[in-house]
């Protein structure tokens, strides 16, 4: 049987009569660890307050507030104690939600940290807001750094129809994300004509993770069906080198590198504009041209996946 809302268990019931002689056994003790204010309340302040009981009523009720914020006071800071706690053992260090001043400020101390990483490893679903737009501001770790690892979604690929499925009308959708993906590619292309060691891969199924790892930092946002990139909050998590293995740093890095290492998702050569599939072995089986060809129209494209 469910249990009504407004239903008081006999735990909480103890916890709301042990705050009770808490807030009694505090005041106490404030009145008789202190001397001269004992001394005070009983032969000046009482018998003052005895003549006026207005004055005394208003003095109750300031004191039991002055008494009951403290108590909050005192609660928050545990509780924050504990939210501390949980962050450091999950490694968080920063949450980045979109339109706030606050979550702006952190990024750019954060960005100032991890400038100069060697390293940029990427899983997006088209990689613009990392590569071309402004958005992220991961520009000038990008372009300090010497190797770029980057997986983005095949666009024409059914797991990427099903995902636009899910977010509405799917022709404007594909329209949107080829445009974007080859915008990412040509940034791309310029970064390793510039010497950047610079490998690209796609994936084929529906993403679950936009994750970009920059050095000791992981950024990570839910991208799932019916979650639209933009929309979601980014959280970043940090490497612990004296304790590697705990928080949520290696856990979503094994998870790039995973598909990363599998053979599945094919390279694209940006010299040919072509995907190379390889086997278990690395070799190369075949090659495919990207975009498809012949060249389809969105609408064209639509068909084909669906069929």
């Amino acid at each position: 049987m469910t249990r009504s809302p407004h239903f008081f268990s006999p735990i909480q019931t103890l916890k709301h009569i042990f705050s009770h002689i808490g807030v009694t056994l505090l005041a106490v003790g404030i009145a008789f660890s202190l001397p001269a204010l004992a001394k005070f309340i009983l032969f000046t302040w009482w018998p003052m307050m005895k003549d006026d009981s207005q004055l005394l009523l208003i003095n109750e009720i300031v004191f039991a507030a002055v008494l009951v914020l403290l108590f909050n006071l005192l609660l928050g800071a545990r509780q924050g104690r504990l939210s501390y706690r949980m962050n450091r053992l999950a490694s968080l260090v920063h949450v980045r939600e979109e339109g706030s001043r606050f979550s702006r400020r952190i990024d750019r101390k954060l960005l100032d940290r991890i400038t100069g990483t060697r390293d940029v490893s990427v899983m997006s679903v088209t990689g613009y807001d990392t590569f071309v737009s402004e958005r992220r501001n991961l520009h000038n770790v990008i372009d300090h750094s010497y190797e770029l690892r980057v997986m983005l979604m095949n666009p024409y690929s059914a797991g990427a129809m099903r995902r636009m499925a899910t977010l509405g009308d799917p022709a404007p959708l594909l329209d949107s994300y080829c445009q974007e993906t080859a915008a990412t590619i040509e940034r791309l292309t310029a970064l390793a004509t510039a010497g950047k060691q610079v490998t690209l891969k796609f994936y084929e199924d529906p993403p679950f993770w936009n994750l970009i790892v920059t050095g000791e930092y992981v950024w990570v946002q839910y991208c799932h069906d019916g979650h639209e990139l933009r929309s979601q909050p980014e959280y970043v998590f940090a490497l612990q080198k004296d304790q590697p293995t705990q928080g949520l740093f290696s856990a979503f890095y094994v998870h790039f590198l995973n598909h990363w290492c599998d053979p599945a998702h094919p390279e694209y050569d940006f010299a040919s504009h072509e995907l190379i599939y390889r086997d278990d072995k690395g070799n190369e089986m075949k090659r495919r041209p990207f975009p498809p060809q012949p060249d389809r129209s969105p609408h064209q494209g639509l068909v084909l996946l669906a069929s």
